[in-house]
């Protein structure tokens, strides 16, 4: 399994890299598998502001539907329109092509609160 070390980790399954004032927010390897076949992913608050840990979308697999949590405060600034046709890059490529949104961060805090990838590993007994 892959957990790439230049990514942070929450415990709830989310990843987030940070470019900038930006950062890009995705689930992981661990999450997607667990979930199996990603069906279709609904992220309808771009343009809001969210607070860390709060809900931002959902990912629907075959079997389930699981709340998406924001890592850090921020404002959701763009939503992975490839994911409206290819939701199965979430399952190919989770930390590629399968992100799920870019916010503006509000809180660059927060990040001291995130996992680091041998922490996120150890969590999940990868």
């Amino acid at each position: 399994m892959n957990f790439p070390p230049e990514l942070k980790y929450t415990k709830d399954h989310e990843w987030i890299r940070v470019e900038g004032s930006q950062a890009v927010i995705g689930i992981t390897e661990f999450a997607q598998r667990e979930l199996g076949d990603i069906v279709y992913v609904d992220i309808n608050t771009v343009g809001e502001e969210i607070k860390k840990e709060d809900v931002f979308g959902t990912v629907e697999a075959v079997k389930t539907v699981s709340d998406l949590f924001m890592p850090i405060s921020g404002r959701i600034a763009e939503f992975n329109k490839s994911l409206d046709t290819n939701p199965e890059l979430v399952n190919s490529d989770p930390y590629g092509e399968g992100w799920m949104v870019k916010i503006d961060i509000s809180e660059a805090g927060d990040l001291e609160h995130l996992l680091s990838a041998e922490e996120y590993q150890s969590q999940v007994g990868a």
